[in-house]
């Protein structure tokens, strides 16, 4: 077979035994089962009130539970929210009620905050299903026993919509349009042929990031799409992730830069001890790769080593290692379905090396971030978007990244937007001004840092600086807390109020380069 019939659903009824995932404890599932639980939960689904368009939300790690729920919703004319599991009570809660989510599925290590988000969010106990213990969820079970594993009837293709930060401090949903067709009419695996990752052809997709992620979930899906089955690892370790790549002969993956810098750090005795050369695609993105690292990873692994560059709302760039071995430090040329253009502030396209901001077009379709029409109109020349970073293309169509989104901080690929952390801050009594920004990190690039004005009547010290961390802690994921605080007598801002937030961070960074 070297074309793939009609995606997963096809494949699945014309080779039912056929493994397509090993889930993190081991446990192999072929299409036909779990083909039967996606369409039980579409069924399940629609007997809890869901109909084509609707949203629901889950809090999964990888497991079958989340690719079920993904399948479901693709074949059903559903959204499906992916919830970032380490977010706290009142961000899952924003989420839920935002995306008008019918139906929170979510699994016992997070029952206890996403039930309380589901409170806030005003969810009836009725729509909660929980994968294992979850009090406060009916069993998961109960959302798929009763109804049958066949198909439903009118199947319609469905999407993900994810979530994004922004500036403003609280993120959007990216929303596309149904199309209205059945899922067999559109080819979803294609976007893996960007990279030159064939249908079929003995591939195996290791999904070694966590699936609430845009692109490692698109990455996976795809994959089962065109005929790849997935290996899910639930927790991620260089050694373990080396001994995975072994033991299943694994050919392509999505990794950020974090995880070369571990994997680069393990004794060479431990890199020794595993096969590798399996693999044919290791494919990264997310945040910058220094330089250093990324010819190791070549050095190591080979011509596998590829980069892209994207967003949520679309892409992209692709550079092969080829490429970058060619023309150091580039992201890549455009994909085949998408264009990039350089424009200067005032919307005029630039030449080639010239630096501007850097715009994307998507020849599949638009977008729109949900319930956010200004945003939406926000940061676009006709049909390109942008999402604020800098660059420059040379004469032959390379990408250059100079600068990154104002101020926003990447920590172990992770996008973390200081708006979120300064407005946590801000709610304290003892706060009068305060910035968050990224500061180097030896591992994960950049930590966050915060810089705070005390209100009138508060004194610096050590206690209040303690105290100021532990309340973000009760308001803000674990990975956007500040690791430390400093502070200041006064903010520097201008006349109208802007806050050179440039002059906060220098000197952190002096004698390390920026990532950019």
């Amino acid at each position: 077979m070297n074309q793939p019939p009609g995606g997963f659903w096809a494949q699945a009824t014309a080779h039912p035994d056929r493994t397509v995932l090993i889930a993190p404890d081991g446990e192999e599932w072929s299409a036909g089962r779990l083909h039967a639980d996606v369409n039980r939960m579409v069924h399940g689904l629609r007997a809890a009130g869901l109909r084509e368009g609707d949203a629901f939300a889950v809090v999964l790690p990888n497991g079958v539970e989340l690719l079920t729920a993904y399948l479901a919703a693709s074949q059903a004319g559903f959204y499906l929210v992916p919830v970032n599991h380490h977010l706290v009570g009142p961000e899952i809660a924003w989420i839920v009620a935002d995306s008008g989510a019918r139906v929170l599925i979510a699994h016992e290590r997070f029952a206890g905050t996403a039930t309380a988000a589901a409170d806030e969010a005003e969810l009836p106990a009725t729509h909660r299903y929980g994968v294992g213990t979850a009090p406060g969820c009916r069993p998961y079970t109960e959302l798929l026993e009763g109804h049958p594993g066949t198909p439903p009837d009118g199947r319609t293709l469905g999407w993900v919509m994810n979530y994004t930060s922004g500036t403003t401090g609280r993120p959007r949903g990216i929303r596309r349009p149904l199309p209205g067709q059945r899922p067999e009419e559109t080819y979803l695996g294609g976007f893996l042929g960007i990279f030159g990752i064939r249908p079929f052809d003995g591939n195996v997709h290791l999904v070694c990031s966590p699936l609430y992620h845009t692109a490692v979930l698109q990455f996976a899906g795809a994959a089962l799409h065109i005929g790849h089955p997935l290996v899910l690892m639930d927790g991620w370790a260089p050694e373990e992730m080396l001994r995975t790549i072994d033991a299943h002969r694994a050919t392509h993956t999505h990794m950020v830069p974090t995880q070369f810098h571990r994997l680069l750090a393990l004794p060479d005795n431990v890199k020794a001890r595993y096969d590798v050369s399996s693999m044919r695609h290791a494919i990264h993105g997310a945040a910058p790769c220094p330089d250093h690292v990324k010819r190791a990873m070549i050095d190591w692994w080979g011509s596998c080593v590829e980069e892209y560059y994207a967003a949520s709302e679309g892409g992209g760039a692709f550079a092969t290692a080829e490429d970058w071995l060619k023309k150091p430090g580039t992201v890549g040329k455009a994909w085949p379905i998408s264009e990039l253009a350089v424009f200067d502030d005032d919307g005029n396209r630039l030449a080639a090396g010239e630096l501007g901001t850097v715009y994307m077009k998507m020849s599949t379709g638009g977008f729109s971030y949900h319930k956010d029409e200004a945003k939406t109109r926000k940061n676009r020349i006709g049909d390109f978007f942008t999402v604020g970073d800098l660059g420059v293309l040379d004469e032959d169509g390379y990408l250059f990244l100079r600068d990154r989104k104002i101020d926003m901080i990447i920590a172990g690929g992770v996008n973390i937007y200081p708006a979120e952390i300064e407005s946590a801050l801000l709610t304290h009594p003892a706060v009068a001004d305060a910035a968050a920004f990224g500061i180097p990190h030896a591992d994960r690039g950049e930590e966050v840092k915060a810089v705070v004005e005390p209100a009138e009547g508060h004194v610096p010290s050590e206690a209040l600086a303690v105290a100021l961390l532990a309340h973000c802690e009760e308001r803000l994921a674990g990975y956007k807390r500040p690791r430390s605080l400093d502070f200041i007598t006064a903010m520097p801002r201008d006349p109208n109020g802007k806050l050179y937030k440039r002059r906060l961070r220098e000197p952190y960074w002096e004698g390390h380069e920026r990532p950019l």
